[in-house]
């Protein structure tokens, strides 16, 4: 089994069903969900929308492989209504990013974990303290914990 780390957002519709819904369709496709952060309502990054949003971390033990977990990933996000209309941010139904797989790196054109983005996002970050603070980024061999202090600092 491998311990997969994934971030949760949705700021359009009913925002907590749907993360609700997704963490449901995770457990049925992608693993168990061992551990769930809180919800937090978050202001929009990398654009302008007057739409907050709300993010959660999960943590699933699985036995797919890093590609997988993000093809069924992407099945769900379509599943649940997302379009992808622009490059760029954009308000969404759903998004789905996988944070973290074991202490695994990876760089590909399609996938790169961990989260490229991860150390910089608060709103990723500080879920995914709640559910696993001393998880140590494999690149950048600072905990959790310690990215969020960072950043607050």
């Amino acid at each position: 089994m491998h311990k997969l780390y994934i971030g949760l957002g949705s700021n359009l519709g009913e925002k907590e069903q749907n993360i609700r819904n997704a963490i449901q369709l995770i457990k049925e496709r992608i693993g168990e969900v061992i551990a769930e952060s809180d919800f937090i309502s978050t202001t929009p990054w990398g654009y302008e929308s007057n739409n907050l949003f709300i993010n959660a971390a999960l943590c699933s033990d699985t036995k797919l492989t890093p590609m997988e977990v993000l093809t069924r990933m992407q099945s769900i996000e379509t599943e649940m209504g997302r379009v992808r209309n622009q490059k760029g941010y954009e308000d969404r139904i759903i998004d789905l990013d996988i944070l973290l797989y074991d202490d695994l790196i990876i760089q590909t054109q399609s996938l790169t974990i961990p989260h490229p983005l991860l150390h910089t996002r608060l709103f990723v970050l500080e879920p995914l303290a709640q559910i696993a603070p001393d998880i140590i980024h494999p690149i950048l061999n600072k905990t959790i914990k310690e990215l969020v202090e960072e950043i607050r600092s």
